[in-house]
């Protein structure tokens, strides 16, 4: 992985686009959990590659690659979630789209939709952590290094998303 950075780093558009592989995934998943729209998630991740390359420069080694650069899926969905309005200025997007109506689903989709529909109504944050943590099994530290805060500050934020959660859940049972 090393010797592919490298190559990257130096312009190699096979390096490149290998990363960019590997890294897709991750990047479509986080920003979807964090959008909530197929197409806004797909323009995130266009714009999180185009700030990958762009600053793949910057990497230190911190952490791994797909944590860091998780980092800047998360930044480029905060910024995706203010659009531009049409009379200008910018409008505060608090829920993804929701499509259908959550009682009318069937049972064997029940649970998995109860919580995409109450993981969207948490506050950006916890949403972030939670992505981070359970559906792209990133270690605290290594969501704190995303999320560009304290391992203390994920803690908090993962159980106060996860009571949020449960009680939202409740009302699905």
């Amino acid at each position: 992985m090393d010797r592919t950075i490298e190559a990257a780093r130096r312009g190699e558009r096979d390096a490149q686009s290998r990363l960019l592989r590997q890294l897709q995934d991750p990047w479509y998943r986080m920003c979807l959990g964090l959008l909530g729209d197929v197409e806004m998630a797909r323009e995130a991740v266009q714009e999180t590659a185009l700030r990958f390359l762009q600053n793949l420069h910057k990497f230190r080694g911190d952490s791994q690659l797909q944590t860091w650069s998780l980092g800047i899926a998360i930044n480029v969905s905060r910024e995706f979630r203010r659009v531009p309005r049409a009379g200008g200025g910018e409008q505060e997007i608090n829920e993804p789209v929701m499509v259908d109506d959550p009682a009318e689903r069937i049972d064997g989709d029940e649970q998995q939709d109860a919580l995409r529909v109450v993981l969207a109504q948490l506050p950006d944050r916890q949403r972030e952590a939670v992505i981070l943590r359970f559906f792209e099994q990133l270690s605290v530290e290594e969501s704190a290094k995303a999320m560009g805060c304290a391992t203390g500050t994920v803690k908090a934020t993962v159980h106060q998303a996860l009571r949020a959660l449960r009680e939202k859940l409740k009302q699905w049972t």
